[in-house]
């Protein structure tokens, strides 16, 4: 159990003992702050020490239950701050989340542009491939083109051996066929590869 004290005040003239567990301080703030409460109260109106300790008395009460709403409020505010920090906290671990899912979805992005530029790469060396074969088999074609109206030529002009030459002239023109089927397939694949492409193209530029 604390010490108790016991201090000599004086309270509208009167002296009283009181004694409490609180310190001599603040038993002295309390009878003075008593006293200056009735001297003011004695001051505003002709009455008799217990009218205005009475007065007094419930000057004070009204201050208490003043003060006792004002704590309630505070209070109430204060559990107010506490649920809106709880939700701010709650908002803001959301929006790191969100941040830590878009950084995840932008890695994944750039390694499917990433990807989509090899495959287009890929696809334009391809298509240079089939561009320089073409023009070869332009070239090929074009010499047996030429090889076949010689021998044509030659055959309607020459008097001996046409058999040996109408079968020379149609071998060549078995291969001319082969040749020009494979063009059109490369033309094909060319035209295909072309359609990849612009549709890589499409997508990395989303």
């Amino acid at each position: 159990m604390s010490e108790r004290n016991t201090v000599a005040v004086k309270i509208y003239g009167q002296e009283y003992n009181i004694s409490g567990e609180a310190s001599r301080e603040h038993i002295m703030r309390v009878a003075d702050y008593v006293d200056n409460k009735m001297q003011e109260i004695g001051d505003a109106i002709n009455a008799s020490n217990s009218g205005v300790a009475v007065l007094a008395a419930v000057n004070i009460a009204d201050e208490y239950f003043a003060r006792e709403t004002d704590i309630a409020e505070l209070q109430e505010k204060n559990d107010q701050l506490v649920s809106d920090t709880q939700r701010y906290s709650l908002l803001w671990e959301e929006a790191k989340q969100s941040l830590a899912q878009y950084k995840e979805e932008m890695a994944g992005t750039r390694a499917q542009q990433e990807e989509n530029l090899r495959t287009l790469t890929e696809k334009n060396d391809r298509i240079a491939e089939l561009t320089r074969q073409l023009q070869e088999v332009n070239g090929h074609n074009e010499v047996l083109r030429a090889r076949c109206e010689e021998l044509t030529r030659r055959a309607e002009s020459a008097e001996a051996a046409p058999e040996e030459a109408q079968r020379t002239i149609r071998e060549l023109e078995a291969k001319s066929r082969d040749i020009e089927s494979s063009f059109f397939d490369i033309q094909m694949e060319n035209i295909h590869l072309k359609n990849e492409l612009e549709n890589l193209r499409k997508q990395m530029n989303r």
